[in-house]
């Protein structure tokens, strides 16, 4: 895939080019948040090593603009230059989008970093920085495409949602792999929903899908806002609640979204429990939505068109009554997030995809379409470990096809490929049990201790070898490999 231009984004899970300027630029400046996290992706270190080799003539003064805006928390900080690449557009001059006096007010207390970006991406060449990142990006997006649009679809699928939000707004995610680990930071902007996702041993779906329903419920309520101001009386319940955010406090419409979220999400994840947990939080109405929700999933309306009836349903003695009984709780349940790298597997392409496709076949024993596969790799590469694989399951077909003297031919071949260690030991013990059928016991026993030399040969090999040794497989052939 070639690589795209510095202002391309491609959909609604993509990386920004401007968010990965800003990120690059702070990283430069002195921004070192976790930066021993065995869980940032590897970019981000090769990117600061390659604005160091360039030594910026800004350098001195974004590290001045960048201790001069620090906060108390690392994550306060990367909060404030979130927030002003996602108000503003990039190159040339990273201008606000809209009107400056409607800017976040954190993004406002570090606009004044705009001129110095606008150096700093001619004297690193970030649009070259970015190109070069394409591949590392690419592959990232790729781990959360399949799950996020699945939790994309379980949620327009439960709303009857027919499109992803309403006329002229946006949900965008992005992924930053330049930024500290184990980070989701979600901003409403407008009409537009952004969550900025960065590098975590597991991916962080759920709360994608939190951000989501937010975005495809929070307009219904402000559709329906004079009806809602109605029950306002029942966010003075709050009160009690120390676990729940301020602005939930204060703004009635956005404590319903939050309720409705909940109660959502525990249909959807099938765990009850969670409206229970949701309201000691905070989330008055979290309870009344759940008690809703099965009727509605039994008629046939949209939560748009339904939603208006629901919240007019709303009795407010009987709420007030409820939550009269609640014991709030102290403080707000803590997610825990994995420290340990379990990185998501790697996505395949060209010859390394076709090799995967060809022991996938041959693991199921569709010989024919294997042989074809690793045919194929042998056109499309001239690498020779890629060769040598291709060989080696070559031979291994043959093997399983009672072809021995092709298969000892492609067993040859493949050791003057330079194998991997463990494909070479293996190899070694298959031409050992193909010289022990044809009796030439000598050829066998300097193969098995040929098998046993490998620096890497597996255990499983070793064992096979010592077999091999001992007379073990001197009347018939048959596959060794596990």
């Amino acid at each position: 895939m070639a690589a795209r231009g510095y202002a391309d984004e491609r959909g609604q899970l993509d990386a920004s080019p401007t968010l990965f300027t800003v990120m690059a630029a702070i990283n430069a400046a002195g921004y070192d948040a976790e930066l021993a996290s065995p869980n940032n992706h590897p970019l981000r270190n090769g990117i600061r090593q390659a604005i160091a080799a360039k030594n910026p003539e800004c350098l001195e003064d974004l590290r001045k603009f960048y201790l001069q805006h620090r906060q108390d928390t690392d994550t306060a900080t990367l909060s404030q230059y979130i927030s002003f690449a996602l108000a503003v557009d990039g190159l040339p001059d990273f201008t606000f989008k809209g009107r400056s006096v409607d800017m976040p007010p954190d993004a406002q207390e570090v606009a004044g970093i705009a001129p110095l970006l606008e150096r700093f991406a001619h004297e690193v060449d970030i649009q070259d920085l970015w190109k070069r990142s394409q591949k590392a990006i690419e592959q990232y997006v790729a781990f959360y495409h399949t799950p996020v649009s699945q939790a994309i679809l379980q949620a327009n699928g439960y709303l009857r949602q027919m499109t992803s939000g309403f006329q002229g707004s946006r949900f965008q995610i992005y992924v930053e792999l330049l930024a500290a680990p184990n980070q989701v930071q979600t901003r409403s902007y407008g009409r537009n929903y952004y969550v900025v996702v960065t590098p975590s041993p597991e991916l962080r779906v759920e709360e994608i899908r939190h951000a989501y329903l937010y975005y495809l419920l929070d307009p219904l309520a402000t559709m329906n806002a004079e009806t809602l101001d109605r029950k306002k009386g029942l966010i003075d319940h709050t009160g009690r609640a120390r676990a729940l955010a301020e602005p939930f406090k204060q703004d009635f419409l956005l404590l319903t979204t939050g309720s409705l979220v909940k109660a959502v999400e525990a249909r959807l994840d099938k765990k009850p429990e969670l409206v229970t947990q949701a309201l000691r939080q905070g989330y008055i109405l979290a309870p009344y939505f759940a008690e809703q929700l099965p009727l509605y999933e039994k008629q046939e309306q949209a939560m748009r068109f339904y939603y208006a009836d629901m919240v007019k349903s709303i009795d407010l003695r009987k709420e007030d009554a409820r939550l009269s009984q609640v014991e709030f709780a102290r403080e707000a349940p803590v997610k825990t997030v994995k420290t340990e790298v379990e990185a998501p597997p790697p996505v395949l392409t060209g010859y390394a995809k076709t090799l995967d496709e060809g022991e996938k076949l041959y693991t199921a024993r569709d010989l024919d379409k294997a042989k074809d596969k690793f045919l194929q790799v042998l056109r499309e590469t001239d690498q020779k470990p890629a060769h040598a694989k291709a060989y080696y399951g070559l031979a291994r077909i043959a093997m399983l096809q009672k072809d021995g003297e092709t298969a000892e031919r492609l067993f040859q071949k493949t050791l003057t490929l330079e194998p991997e260690a463990q494909d070479k030991a293996w190899v070694y013990v298959y031409l050992g049990r193909l010289y022990d059928v044809i009796g030439e016991a000598d050829n066998a026993a300097k193969n098995y201790q040929s098998a046993l030399a490998v620096e890497g040969a597996s255990d499983k090999a070793r064992d096979m070898a010592r077999q091999g040794l001992q007379g073990a497989y001197k009347k018939a052939v048959t596959e060794p490999h596990p």
